[in-house]
């Protein structure tokens, strides 16, 4: 069985929770390692295990009929990949893959189911945190429509940036353009210029944040939007600054 180093408020959703709901639903975690291109859970399909990222990133893709895929939304440490399976079925509407590797908690989706049914607490914060993520769905949407790929790859590396707790994302660039929907040559371009600015470092495979400052000026409003809507509905989960 892999081992993992256990951190119980890797995941700020579940540290949201009171001492008592934590202590309730601990016994029914697994500590996992999520790889990157993992899928976890196919459009339509009957969702068996609900994950908690700790320094994993997962993605919500939705899939057109040609085949070509879109990130609708990225969850990390922020959140969970069951607010919409406790709320609405037992089905989730777009594909779950794992975007970043790294750890997570699983849980069954029956035993998470009750306990949410169970807990007041949950519930609240399962629906607080499903009504931040639907803000931040609706904003990626409107971002890839009618801000530059420039601006697009700024909020991106952002948001990877606060899912993960790291400086250093280990992701291509043209994963990186499969998610957003662009051409790869085009996030090529905007990863040059932020590099030539001193804003980031690459390598093969890798890209590593130097300047967050100066990266979040070269972002659209629509991270900062996000962002303060989360901090505004769950402000105890509000995503650490970067040292």
């Amino acid at each position: 069985m892999l081992m993992l180093q256990s951190d119980l408020h890797g995941n700020h959703l579940l540290s949201g929770l009171p001492t008592q709901e934590w202590k309730a639903i601990a016994p029914d975690l697994e500590l996992v390692r999520l790889e990157s291109s993992q899928v976890l859970c196919d459009a339509g399909a009957r969702v068996r295990h609900i994950y908690f990222p700790i320094t994993a990133v997962v993605s919500l893709l939705h899939t057109m009929e040609d085949g070509r895929s879109v990130e609708v939304a990225s969850i990390g440490r922020e959140g969970t990949t069951g607010a919409n399976v406790l709320m609405n079925g037992d089905a989730m509407p777009s594909n779950v893959e794992v975007q970043c590797s790294g750890s997570a908690y699983r849980v069954d989706a029956a035993a998470l189911r009750q306990h949410f049914d169970r807990s007041e607490a949950m519930r609240r914060l399962i629906m607080l945190y499903a009504h931040a993520l639907f803000t931040k769905i609706a904003q990626t949407a409107a971002c890839n429509r009618h801000h530059s790929v420039s601006n697009q790859f700024s909020r991106w590396l952002l948001e990877a940036m606060d899912a993960t707790g790291s400086d250093k994302l280990v992701i291509t660039q043209q994963r990186i353009a499969d998610l957003l929907g662009v051409r790869r040559e085009a996030v090529t371009e905007a990863a040059g210029r932020l590099q030539s600015a001193g804003i980031v470092y690459q390598t093969r495979g890798s890209i590593r944040i130097v300047d967050r400052c100066g990266l979040e000026g070269r972002a659209c409003e629509c991270y900062g939007l996000v962002k303060r809507e989360f901090a505004r509905l769950l402000p105890a989960m509000l995503t650490e600054e970067a040292a």
